[in-house]
């Protein structure tokens, strides 16, 4: 079968599945950071609870890779070359 390549557009950016992949980790360590008061010391304490209710049912990392192996069209772990239809269309798009 064989997959169709989706872009996923937020107003006039366009995500690639690498960058997908590297939002979620950036993400999981920006609530981290928010739940250590030795990190954020000034971070009100709703705050770091709210960063850590959400931690708790955060998709660890075998989440993250076993979903970049089922749908590699939506997030992709490797650090590898994007696909060349990917950087055609990323570097043409309007701004």
């Amino acid at each position: 079968m064989l997959k169709k390549h989706r872009l996923s557009r937020s107003r006039e950016t366009m995500t690639l599945p690498d960058e997908r992949y590297r939002a979620v980790m950036q993400a999981e360590r920006l609530l981290k950071d928010l739940c250590d008061p030795s990190v954020t010391p000034r971070v009100p304490k709703e705050i770091r609870q709210r960063a850590s209710s959400v931690l708790r049912h955060w998709p660890g990392e075998y989440y993250i890779k076993r979903l970049a192996h089922e749908s590699p069209d939506i997030i992709e772990t490797a650090a590898a070359e994007p696909d060349p239809l990917y950087k055609i269309i990323k570097e043409h798009t309007v701004k």
